[in-house]
C-alpha cells in the first residue's frame, strides 16, 4: 500500500494530481481542513493564499517524484557489493558507518547523474500544473516563466518577445547544466559526457 501511495504519483498527469491536492486541501470538505478544525485551529483557504502556493507545489512536487526517485536509488544500492557490508560488518561497523562509506559512496554516482538532470530542469519549472493551481488570489507569487511566457505569447499575441524569454530561458538552462556538468566532473569524476 504504501508502495502504491508512493508510486503512483509519478505516473499521473499533473491535472491528477492538483485535482487531488484541491481535495485534501478544500476548505469545506477537505481531510486537511476537517483536521484542523478539529483540534481548534481555524480553517484556510490554501489555494487562494499567496503564501501558501509554493510550500504546495514543492511538496506536491516531492510527492509526484519520491516513488520513481527512490525506484533509481534502490536499483543502485542493489547494484552495491553484499560482501562490503559483510565485512564492514566484521570489522566492528555500525549502521551509519556502513551507510556513509558503503552505500553512499556506491550510488555517487547516480545521486551525480540525478542531480545532473534536475540542473537542466532549474529554470523550466513547467508551466502545467502551475497554471492548474493558479488563480487570480495567489497569482502574485505563482507566476513563473512559462506561465508569463503563455501570457505574453498566447493570450496578448506579443509572440516574439515571448520567444525570446524562452530561448533566454533555454540557455540560461544549457549554461547551469553545462556549469553544473564541469563541477561534477572535477569533484566526482562523474559527469553526463
Amino acid at each position: 500500500m504504501l508502495q502504491n501511495v508512493a508510486y503512483i504519483p509519478h505516473f499521473l498527469s499533473a491535472v491528477i494530481v492538483v485535482s487531488i491536492m484541491q481535495l485534501i486541501l478544500n476548505p469545506n470538505t477537505g481531510v486537511y481542513n476537517m483536521i484542523r478544525q478539529w483540534f481548534g485551529l481555524p480553517v484556510t483557504n490554501y489555494f487562494a493564499s499567496v503564501g501558501a502556493f509554493k510550500p504546495m507545489y514543492i511538496i506536491s512536487g516531492i510527492w509526484q517524484n519520491m516513488g520513481w526517485d527512490a525506484i533509481l536509488y534502490i536499483a543502485a544500492l542493489a547494484g552495491i557489493d553484499t560482501t562490503l557490508y559483510e565485512a564492514a560488518s566484521i570489522d566492528g561497523a555500525g549502521r551509519l558507518q556502513k551507510i556513509w562509506h558503503i552505500s553512499l559512496p556506491g550510488i555517487s554516482s547516480t545521486i551525480t547523474i540525478m542531480l545532473l538532470l534536475r540542473c537542466g530542469q532549474i529554470m523550466n519549472i513547467g508551466y502545467e500544473k502551475v497554471l492548474l493551481m493558479q488563480n487570480s488570489l495567489n497569482q502574485a507569487s505563482s507566476d513563473v516563466i512559462s506561465t508569463y511566457v503563455y501570457r505574453v505569447g498566447i493570450q496578448e499575441g506579443n509572440f516574439d518577445y515571448s520567444t525570446a524569454i524562452s530561448l533566454f530561458n533555454s540557455v540560461c538552462n544549457i549554461l547551469l547544466l553545462l556549469l553544473a556538468n564541469a563541477i561534477a566532473k572535477r569533484v566526482n569524476g562523474t559527469s553526463l559526457w
